[in-house]
């Protein structure tokens, strides 16, 4: 338990029991009246996100959340299968978990993952990861560095758009959170 108070990015609550991360918060004293939380909230399992405000001071209840560092190993079934470095456990993690990390996770690849009583929530990826890219359409002549974009599919599978002058077997930066490409690795 701690207090609307004592709240912080990051912070996992457990509200109506639903796991929410609090995105931003921000302690409001009016001159008249008495003071309160605005929060934004996003939820864990759904992504939904909601404005809530908490009177000041009101006790809210925390979600005990484990953040790992694990090693992404291989995909079995709709399973992801992950290895703890710490302990070489290998949990299984649902596709439906790890989501739309999967178009950016390579073999042996390092990603956080989150559990509430040993429960996977989300998997996190680094914010920007190299990947080759395994067939792209040639670029023609006449094409420039700021002209448009082409179709490009990565190694994982995932498609995304990149320059006209990237080609085939190339090295390249991606946004993992958006899928956007940040220049060549």
């Amino acid at each position: 338990m701690a207090t609307t108070n004592e709240l912080k990015n990051g912070m996992t609550l457990n509200l109506e029991g639903q796991l929410w991360n609090v995105v931003e918060f921000q302690h409001v004293k009016p001159g008249k009246g008495p003071a309160f939380v605005r929060t934004k909230l996003k939820n864990v399992m759904s992504g939904k996100v909601v404005d809530k405000t908490f009177n000041a001071g009101v006790k809210v209840d925390v979600a005990n959340v484990d953040r790992r560092d694990m090693q992404y190993l291989y995909r079995e079934g709709e399973d992801f299968v992950f290895m703890d470095m710490t302990d070489y456990d290998q949990p299984h993690i649902p596709g439906t978990v790890v989501g739309g990390a999967a178009d950016y996770l390579l073999e042996e690849q390092m990603a956080t993952i989150a559990f509430n009583d040993g429960t996977p929530l989300y998997v996190e990826l680094p914010a920007a990861v190299e990947l080759v890219i395994s067939q792209t359409d040639p670029g023609l002549q006449g094409d420039r560095s700021t002209g448009g974009t082409k179709p490009a599919t990565l190694e994982t599978g995932a498609t995304i758009q990149v320059p006209l002058f990237i080609s085939q077997g190339e090295k390249i930066k991606v946004d993992t959170r958006s899928g956007a490409y940040l220049g060549r690795a």
